[in-house]
């Protein structure tokens, strides 16, 4: 008599269910921490609801972003320090949706892998959690993709989705005029833009993530994942101040490309590159690479991670006042009639 053999299950193509609802019951906490007002059901369901009353709009706009961290990751799976990485992905969004003038509401994130390790998709999402309690964001749901043969060994992938809101008629850019003041918010590193350049720059080095940062304490690796700020709740009370005419987040595109879209077309900037020390994270990657001035303001933050865009006769008030969020503030340039972005001083 035959035995009869047991079927395939999906666990043997790969895809373990138990998994991935054992790290759904882990990341509840980390959710539940970040509820804020307008949060109607969050984790579990097959879809997320929101209030917009309940938040305590009359008439609101909702405005939506998407992001990535790109190949920061990289550093973040050859490490294991992988702690940090879902702050950047809040930051990529929550800063964007900002600069439109809205208060971002509610978060999504997707994780892809080959095969979950929940230990460490915890710890990711735990990050996440942290970046949205840290912009007064609720995380109310996500997908946790488990995909054998679409990723290497303990490779993953990252995306973020942000939704936030503001009242009618209240969007920014909004009255930009020449004579406005450019206050620069200092960043944290090189945020999540310009890694791949990182990286071959890393290459060129000859050291490793382990090696000790040239320019800091702590690994290379280390260094170089220092997470994206997130400036969220100090440029809402900024625009809450009146006065603040355009936000600017500074990331792919650096300095020259990423100002000019929060001005009028017929408007530009004048910058004082003497105005702020530049972070020895870029020196070290300007100097390592043999990079020109030029080519390290369009690649990256070089120190400036959003730019508040004000009133000239506001710009000593808002600035006290970001201060006093905890915020580096330096007066960096002003609107001008000639549309682009002019330099003036040197960085490097």
């Amino acid at each position: 008599m035959m035995t009869k053999k047991n079927g395939l299950t999906y666990a043997d193509a790969g895809v373990d269910i138990d998994a991935g609802n054992t790290l759904v019951e882990r990341i509840k906490p980390a959710a539940k921490r970040t509820a804020r007002s307008g949060v109607m059901a969050g984790l579990g369901g097959f879809g997320a609801l929101f209030d917009l009353k309940g938040a305590g709009y009359e008439d609101p706009i909702l405005v939506a972003a998407t992001d990535g961290v790109g190949t920061k990751l990289r550093i973040a799976i050859d490490t294991g320090n992988v702690d940090t990485v879902g702050i950047d992905l809040v930051a990529m969004c929550v800063n964007d949706l900002v600069c439109q003038g809205a208060e971002p509401l509610f978060f999504l994130d997707y994780f892809a892998t080959g095969k979950l390790d929940v230990d460490s998709a915890t710890r990711i999402i735990n990050g996440i959690a942290k970046g949205c309690e840290d912009s007064g964001c609720a995380l109310i749901g996500g997908e946790t993709a488990e995909m054998p043969g679409m990723y290497h060994d303990g490779d993953f992938d990252l995306a973020g989705f942000a939704v936030g809101a503001m009242e009618r008629g209240s969007d920014l850019p909004a009255g930009v005029q020449v004579g406005d003041v450019l206050l620069g918010l200092g960043s944290n590193g090189v945020h999540s833009n310009g890694y791949s350049f990182v990286r071959k720059v890393v290459e060129l080095s000859g050291l490793g993530w382990d090696a000790a940062s040239p320019f800091s304490d702590g690994t290379l690796g280390e260094a170089l994942l220092a997470p994206t700020r997130l400036y969220v709740k100090q440029a809402l009370a900024a625009v809450r101040a009146g006065g603040v005419h355009a936000l600017a987040h500074i990331t792919g595109g650096g300095l020259t490309e990423n100002l000019p879209r929060v001005l009028p077309d017929d408007m530009g900037a004048t910058i004082d590159l003497s105005s702020w020390e530049l972070p020895p994270v870029f020196r070290w990657l300007a100097e390592t690479a043999n990079m020109e001035e030029k080519e390290l303001l369009k690649t990256f933050n070089s120190g400036i991670g959003m730019i508040v865009v004000v009133a000239a006769d506001r710009a000593d008030e808002i600035a006290a006042l970001l201060t006093s969020e905890g915020e580096a503030v330096t007066r960096i340039g002003t609107v001008t009639d000639q549309a682009g972005v002019a330099y003036t001083g040197k960085l490097l």
